[in-house]
């Protein structure tokens, strides 16, 4: 039961940084916070993502083109130039790498404005950090595995980040159905989306990108990320900026 309750943990925890940081505030900047608290999220981004830790500003670069070539050769993740899942994730890991590290030269409507810790990114996307997360992982599994099976769940654990953006952008590009026609092949994946705190209703994303709420177009489209940015708003700890 321990293994599971941390699976859970680490899903949610993982995604909602993933989400609400990295893709609403760095990529889209649909809300504004204070620069304090963006060094919170970077940390707190580190600690719930461990090994999988994904830099706001590659991630955001990266996403920006997404949305601007969307299903071209140009796209960093399209199923349509891919032969499986696997295959696709392994070519957006590459430009992803060469983003963030600035191995190859972006237009500048791609990076302004996306929020940048170099210092901190060096340290959180380093082999020491990755392989550190690693030894704490199998470590926790060591001592709290109560079933052979449960060691099944490890391999999700190293690469949870990579199947959060595997089910999105592999995914929800094949299965699901649409409220808009856009030029794209952009679907909603779930009528309501438990599972990925509202990133699968991707359709919504790609019509209306600037929206922090990515549900809301049918009533049963509830956006649970959304849902917790309009407390945090309440409360004045973020503003967000198209409600």
């Amino acid at each position: 039961m321990t293994i599971l309750i941390f699976m859970i943990f680490l899903w949610y925890s993982g995604l909602f940084f993933q989400t609400f940081f990295l893709h609403r505030y760095a990529a889209h900047q649909t809300f504004t916070m204070s620069p304090l608290l963006e060094k919170i999220c970077f940390i707190l981004t580190w600690l719930t993502q461990g090994s999988n830790y994904l830099s706001a500003y590659g991630y955001g670069i990266m996403h920006r083109m997404h949305h601007a070539y969307t299903d071209t050769k140009e796209d960093p993740h399209s199923p349509k130039f891919d032969k499986n899942p696997l295959a696709m994730m392994w070519r957006t890991k590459n430009i992803y790498q060469d983003i963030n590290k600035k191995r190859i030269t972006i237009a500048g409507k791609f990076t302004k404005n996306v929020p940048q810790w170099e210092v901190f990114d060096n340290f959180a996307s380093s082999i020491f950090s990755r392989i550190a997360w690693g030894g704490a992982y199998v470590l926790f599994f060591y001592f709290f595995a109560d079933a052979w099976w449960q060691w099944l769940f490890l391999p999700i654990v190293f690469l949870m980040a990579p199947i959060h953006g595997m089910i999105i952008n592999w995914f929800a590009h094949v299965y699901g159905y649409v409220n808009f026609k856009v030029n794209d092949t952009s679907k909603n994946l779930f009528p309501f989306d438990f599972l990925m705190m509202g990133e699968g209703y991707h359709n919504n994303h790609h019509k209306h990108g600037s929206r922090a709420n990515f549900g809301g177009v049918r009533w049963h489209e509830i956006d649970i990320t959304y849902s917790i940015m309009c407390v945090l708003d309440k409360l004045k700890i973020i503003k967000i900026k198209n409600k």
